[in-house]
């Protein structure tokens, strides 16, 4: 008989469920779910580069398990990028603790838009502003 399912720790919920290429309606792209214990594994290894020990901890399961976790989630990336999938966003058995998804989300004020890097910002008259 295998272990019981344990809920995963997660810190929170994408801002969109939904990821699908431009110009093309939902109806017509093939889907692919990632869990939400998948979304925050990737939010923890790749987005906050944790190790796959300090991630796992954190949302309350084994290392190993973090990494099956891990691989999962890639695979589905990967496919719904390479293949031009919509990529939705949902399920899993989570609870959610903590903090929201980011920094970005932890105030209650809507996040503002950060700077373009790779343009000058420029006035009407075409001075740079300071």
């Amino acid at each position: 008989m295998s272990r019981p399912f344990c809920c995963r720790r997660i810190c929170g919920e994408p801002p969109s469920a939904v990821f699908k290429p431009a110009g093309i309606p939902l109806r017509q792209l093939d889907e692919v779910v990632m869990t939400l214990d998948e979304f925050e594994a990737i939010r923890l290894a790749d987005l906050a580069q944790m190790y796959q020990e300090k991630a796992a901890k954190q949302m309350g399961i084994s290392r190993p398990t973090f990494s099956r976790i891990i691989d999962s989630a890639h695979r589905k990336l990967a496919d719904a990028l390479v293949h031009g999938k919509a990529l939705l966003i949902d399920g899993g058995a989570v609870r959610r603790v903590g903090r929201r998804c980011c920094e970005l989300h932890d105030g209650d004020d809507p996040p503002v838009a950060a700077p373009r890097l790779d343009k000058e910002t420029t006035s009407k008259k075409g001075r740079k502003k300071p």
